[in-house]
């Protein structure tokens, strides 16, 4: 299981944060929304490291590392930045 810690979002709404796929100088973090049942609420946002590791085109960042570097107000800055994860598009159909 992922390492999640809590976050309140702008309408109070408790989303649990995780990080995901860290590269040599990003990672995707993700909110995942309370209702747990399905993905199709959770957001996530890209975290851009600045340090000089980052330079390391070999390295990769740690996860929890990450986590614990983000205060509250760079979640609520990640939030804000945020996208769904599912647009909650229809499945294609046969077309012909």
């Amino acid at each position: 299981m992922p390492r999640m810690r809590a976050f309140s979002g702008p309408d109070d709404t408790t989303w649990g944060v995780e990080v995901q796929n860290p590269g040599a100088s990003n990672a995707v973090v993700v909110f995942r929304h309370p209702d747990g049942q399905t993905g199709r609420l959770d957001r996530y946002a890209w975290y851009i490291a600045r340090g000089s590791e980052s330079q390391n085109v070999t390295g990769r960042l740690n996860k929890r590392a990450v986590l614990d570097s983000l205060g509250d107000a760079d979640l609520q800055r990640l939030f804000r930045r945020s996208m769904p994860v599912s647009t909650d598009r229809s499945p294609a159909t046969d077309i012909g």
